[in-house]
């Protein structure tokens, strides 16, 4: 008993045949200036894929290319990203997430002034998709860094930091890209990525624990065979599914099956395989989770997506307008996601979770309610419903993400979740070509909804089977671990005192 209440666990929450943790007494607190510093470069990444939408025409006109070709731009990070984020979480894992965390701010550097000497279109797509790769470093790394410092049990407060800086990157991209290209050109939104990788850079050199002594590199540390079959097999998923609203690449969907199939085979076949099959499979919590971001997400940007869409073509109101009235869908997630940190704090991410999944199924619905002659006060009010599931969702699937992960793999696992966050944006852009075709009407938006709907109420269910199976566990929803002998679960790391950061 001594041991347990050296470790935090009092006599009332250690009890013989059972575990009841206390969240908030056994989490380690990970310093802020930590989370600051990692906050800063994971807001890269959707800042940069979101502000490149103001831009498309101004760089249409400067380069003398159609929306077919700039529409690259996008597709080339968004692709890009994809295969980054598990390759960098695994070089994260085996090199250090501080050197890899660097290294990403460093890349992003370059390119943001390498896109600046621009001689040529082709020149700038090699700069985006690059810089994807940059800022794709910044979130596994600095999730492998948060779980050397507070262990398995996900600090909430942390990870609440990091949703709301993305969530805010992300809303404020576009209202951001259009001063700068107004300002600046096009040019603006690439320029701005130099002083943020700068202060990244500081920050983490100052703040980021070290990684320590690295170990001598061997020729299976990274699985080259396995890293070309995974690329292939997303380029081909996702690639099809970009082409969908300009012409259908039958030959892409044909390489899907194939590539992945290889994938599977080198990976169970090799000793240090990029993505281990073996032990994801045995992580159901953290499949089941994966998967979830991909459904959340599609409902997400099927809906972020579409609605702006409807705004500009059947209401006839500006960009700018359309944006502004975008924000409070963003302002009420970005609100929200303190008391949703709570939340997952005092009872984990399943509860949070189905308490999102069941929000996401109203704000579908709500969408329904929006037609022609909808007022712009009811608009904000849909737009208000629509942001609350974000709230909870976003930081009750990063804490899940976080608590389910092997030991020593959580930024492949980060990395694999933020894939399929792009997953699901690339699916909710298919969905929105085959929902309005050429008819621009509320009919189109209506039609959006009815699918988010259906595939909202799908995953509140799988949320609810998932919050009462968890029951089985200890309340905070996350295994039972077993004390070693000093009281401490197996597996823990220490965390570095906050001075020493």
């Amino acid at each position: 008993m001594r041991a347990a209440t050296r470790t935090g666990l009092s006599s009332r929450t250690y009890r013989p045949g059972g575990y009841r943790a206390n969240v908030a007494e056994q989490q380690i607190a990970v310093p802020r200036r930590v989370a600051a510093a990692i906050a800063v470069g994971t807001l890269l990444n959707p800042l940069n894929s979101s502000m490149i939408a103001v831009a498309l025409v101004a760089l249409q006109r400067a380069f003398g290319v159609g929306l077919a070709t700039s529409s690259w731009l996008v597709s080339g990070f968004y692709l890009a990203a994809c295969v980054g984020q598990p390759l960098m979480g695994r070089v994260a894992d085996r090199y250090g997430p501080r050197r890899v965390y660097c290294a990403g701010l460093a890349v992003v550097l370059v390119t943001g002034v390498a896109a600046l000497l621009s001689p040529g279109f082709g020149w700038l797509v090699g700069c985006r998709v690059v810089q994807a790769v940059g800022t794709s470093a910044a979130f596994p790394a600095g999730l492998a860094t948060i779980r050397r410092l507070a262990g398995g049990r996900p600090p909430a407060a942390t990870l609440a930091t990091i949703s709301v800086t993305n969530s805010t990157s992300a809303a404020l991209g576009p209202v951001l890209g259009g001063f700068l290209v107004a300002g600046a050109g096009w040019r603006g939104i690439f320029a701005v990525n130099i002083p943020l990788a700068v202060v990244g850079l500081v920050l983490a050199l100052w703040w980021l624990p070290p990684d320590g002594v690295r170990r001598a590199p061997a020729s299976t540390d990274l699985d080259l065979p396995g890293v070309a079959l995974f690329s292939a097999t997303v380029v081909g998923m996702l690639g099809f599914l970009l082409s969908l609203s300009s012409g259908p690449q039958w030959w892409l969907l044909a390489v899907f099956p194939v590539a992945a199939g290889l994938f599977t085979v080198r990976e169970l076949a090799t000793t240090e395989p990029f993505i281990d099959l073996r032990t994801l499979a045995g992580h159901l919590p953290l499949v089941r989770a994966l998967a979830q971001q991909a459904g959340v997400q599609l409902v997400f940007y099927a809906i972020f997506y579409s609605l702006p869409l409807w705004l500009e073509r059947v209401r006839g109101l500006s960009a700018h307008s359309a944006g502004l009235l975008m924000l409070p869908m963003a302002a009420t997630g970005v609100a929200l996601t303190p008391y949703a940190a709570i939340r997952v704090r005092r009872s984990g991410p399943r509860r949070a979770l189905l308490a999102g999944c069941t929000a996401l199924v109203g704000g579908a619905l709500s969408l329904l309610l929006v037609d022609d002659g909808t007022p712009v006060l009811g608009i904000v009010g849909v737009g208000i419903v629509l942001g609350l599931p974000q709230g909870f969702n976003n930081i009750a699937l990063q804490a899940a993400v976080y608590a389910g992960a092997p030991e020593g793999q959580t930024g492949v696992a980060a990395g694999l979740f933020q894939t399929c966050r792009y997953l699901g944006a690339i699916m909710s852009t298919a969905l929105i070509g085959v929902a309005y075709g050429r008819d621009y009407s509320s009919g189109g938006l209506h039609r959006v909804a009815v699918f988010a709907v259906g595939v909202a109420v799908l995953l509140a269910f799988a949320a609810y089977r998932t919050s009462r199976t968890g029951g089985a566990r200890h309340r905070s929803g996350f295994s039972r671990p077993r004390l070693s002998g000093n009281g401490t679960p197996p597996g823990r790391h220490r965390a570095m005192p906050a001075e020493s950061t």
